[in-house]
């Protein structure tokens, strides 16, 4: 019988698993040996050491440095920016540099940190026991926050000083923010808080105040391409320049996405990477292509609008990223008419910057803002779209049917031209496509301030009027969308025609005669039934005034009397308020009678009503509104406005704008006032 305690020493049998595991060591060292070491990517291979190996920030790092040097060192500091940036990197290089004793043991907070000393070693492993590093994304409760509250009152353990490291700031609770208010504040003097966000916005405002903020910026496609450019010299690889602006652009000014995207095209190109690899690698539609995309749709060529996006799409471009390539193109060529220097992109090659700079002079901004507000739409369509290339494509073919609209001012220039008035017997100016081509209609706007050089002045008699011409597409003409017109015409090139003349309205009849003494002081200031309508309205009382325009055709008037026959459908009591409410308003009596058989004048609606139809058939006329309306078929006239209108218009609109009267600060009623009560004072 064997004994159990031969076993437990591991004499002779398998143990109770408790053999020392010196045993199995070499082989597993032998293994992880034969492995080789893990590969380490470019992000974290080539992440900045020093402030020196920091690309983009000088600013940040001038500000550091001459802090350091003059001792001026902060308790709390906040970096924000995009990310990939350095934010977390920076934060590590201020926390060797709080504790950095140099090669000798001896030195001092620095900001160029020697980097072999034990603090730096092991703060650079992430192994020192007093720099604390907390993700707030995964720690947001003020459990948390209490953690470090209790522990910054215990100096540091072997650095000079205690520094936490909290990333994603912005992520701790209302509540965990306030908890750390105080401390933050006044922290003991061996403690340092560095803080890293994305989003500033979300970090309280009594946080900010706490901390000196360094906004990262975003690194320029220069500075990025010449950084990528020294690592792959550094790594051996062969990466053309094109492809490296490709990455630079993709990146968006972060080096970290640069990095992971240069080490993804490393593999990818298994050698010599060009920048149709790192095309195709990224999705992305070849810049000349695309240009060629551009000019097609800007001409109005949509054929070849659509073959060269299929071209692009069938080489795998995402028609959401050839759409928004095309924005991008917009926008840079936009810029460069604004400002020449924007056209030199480093991201672009030379035949791409000379092509945008020519694209530039042949484009109109009106063009230009027009299809990127077209091609924002058009993103957005896309990207909910089932089929993004269907989407795209029709965003291509209403690109290209806009591309070659006229310009307000163009389509004025035609009609006030010398062949404006013979537009019925040589056709529109500009129609609609034809319906061989399949263009779908567009609108215009056109605007006429001043009359063409050597048109005879109006007549002071001519109206000055504003007309809304609109289009109603619908049977024969159904077949193609007829665009839409304004036209605002100060002042006629001609005189308006004359028209035949019509039967005059019927005026008011005239007051009867009374002599002036007889008039009570109350009713002077009503001659007129005009004035009666106008103190109604002065009234505000809306449903009187829309009885008395539509329902009172008058008789006969005088002040004080009023005698009218009812139209179809006028109300049965309207003698009586009528009545009622003018004696109540004026102080005086007022008769008002209703004469049933009588043909009294036309109501004030009727008679603004044939005034605008009248006005209307006079527009209707002049040359520039008729030429208007033969270039585009469908097109009504909607409203139209009279010199008095416009004068009333502009009247209200001065008086809205005219500051409110002061008030009277020298009231006399006021002035024997005592605020002590007589009975009180006894």
């Amino acid at each position: 019988m064997t004994d159990p305690t031969e076993e437990l020493e591991g004499g002779g049998g398998p143990g109770l698993g408790l053999d020392p595991p010196e045993a199995a060591a070499p082989a597993q060292a032998v293994e992880a040996t034969g492995a080789g070491p893990a590969y380490q990517v470019l992000a974290r291979k080539y992440r900045p050491t020093t402030f020196a190996d920091l690309i983009g920030q000088e600013a940040m790092v001038r500000t550091l440095s001459n802090a350091f040097a003059a001792d001026r060192i902060a308790h709390a500091f906040i970096l924000t920016g995009v990310r990939g940036v350095g934010k977390t990197t920076t934060a590590r290089i201020l926390a060797k540099g709080f504790n950095c004793v140099g090669p000798d043991g001896t030195g001092g907070p620095t900001t160029e940190p020697c980097g072999v000393c034990e603090f730096c070693t092991a703060i650079a492993e992430s192994r020192h026991v007093d720099v604390l590093e907390m993700d707030a994304a995964s720690r947001t409760g003020v459990a948390d926050v209490r953690e470090i509250i209790d522990a910054v009152r215990y100096r540091a353990a072997s650095a000079r000083y205690k520094v936490y490291i909290i990333d994603e700031i912005h992520m701790l609770s209302t509540n965990a923010f306030n908890a750390l208010l105080k401390t933050l504040e006044e922290p003991p003097e061996h403690v340092k808080f560095i803080f890293a966000t994305t989003e500033i916005r979300k970090v309280p405002v009594t946080v900010l105040s706490r901390c000196q903020r360094f906004d990262l910026r975003r690194v320029e496609p220069e500075a990025l391409i010449a950084h990528l450019a020294r690592i792959c010299e550094a790594e051996g690889a062969q990466v053309a320049a094109d492809a490296l602006a490709l990455i630079a652009r993709a990146a968006e000014g972060s080096v970290r996405d640069a990095l992971s995207l240069l080490d993804q095209a490393i593999a990818h190109g298994a050698g010599e990477t060009s920048a149709d690899q790192v095309r195709a690698m990224l999705g992305l539609a070849d810049r000349g292509l695309t240009l060629d995309l551009f000019e097609a749709v800007m001409a109005g060529d949509c054929a070849g609008a659509l073959a060269s996006f299929s071209e692009q799409h069938a080489q795998g471009a995402d028609p959401l990223a050839v759409l928004r390539d095309l924005a991008e193109i917009t926008h840079w060529i936009s810029m460069a008419k604004v400002r020449p220097s924007a056209a030199e992109d480093p991201t672009l090659g030379p035949d791409a910057q000379a092509r945008g700079r020519a694209l530039g002079e042949r484009l109109g901004m009106r063009a230009l803002t027009r299809a990127w507000q077209m091609l924002l739409k058009a993103m957005e369509e896309a990207a909910a779209a089932p089929n993004p290339a269907a989407a795209a494509e029709m965003a291509i073919i209403r690109l290209t049917h806009v591309a070659d609209l006229p310009t307000p001012e163009e389509i004025v220039r035609r009609l006030e031209g010398p062949g404006a008035g013979a537009a019925s017997s040589q056709g529109p100016p500009r129609a609609a496509s034809s319906g061989g081509s399949g263009r779908s209609g567009a609108s215009a706007a056109a605007v006429a301030t001043a009359p063409s050089a050597g048109a005879p002045a109006p007549p002071s008699g001519a109206p000055t009027a504003v007309s809304r011409v609109e289009t109603r597409a619908g049977g024969a003409s159904a077949a193609r969308a007829a665009p839409a017109l304004s036209v605002v015409a100060q002042a006629a090139p001609e005189p308006l025609r004359e028209p035949e003349p019509s039967p005059e309205p019927a005026r008011s009849p005239e007051p009867a005669s009374e002599p002036e003494a007889e008039l009570p002081e109350a009713l002077r200031p009503y001659p007129d039934f005009d004035a009666v309508v106008a103190l109604i309205r002065a009234k505000r009382d809306m449903a009187l005034l829309v009885e008395v325009e539509n329902s009172l055709r008058l008789v006969s008037y005088a002040p004080g009397r009023i005698s009218f026959a009812p139209a179809p459908g006028a109300p049965t009591a309207l003698a009586s308020d009528l009545g009622r409410k003018l004696s109540g308003w004026t102080g005086a009596r007022w008769m008002v009678s209703v004469e049933a058989g009588a043909e009294g004048a036309p109501t004030l609606a009727e008679t603004r009503r044939a005034a605008q139809e009248d006005l209307e058939a006079r527009l209707r006329e002049h040359p520039l509104v008729r030429a208007a309306l033969e270039a585009f078929p469908g097109a009504e006239i909607r409203a139209a406005r009279g010199a008095e209108d416009l004068a009333a218009a502009a009247a209200f609109e001065a008086e809205a704008a005219a500051p409110e009267e002061a008030p009277d600060t020298n009231d006399d009623d006021w002035a024997d006032w005592d605020p002590v009560d007589p009975y009180d004072a006894r």
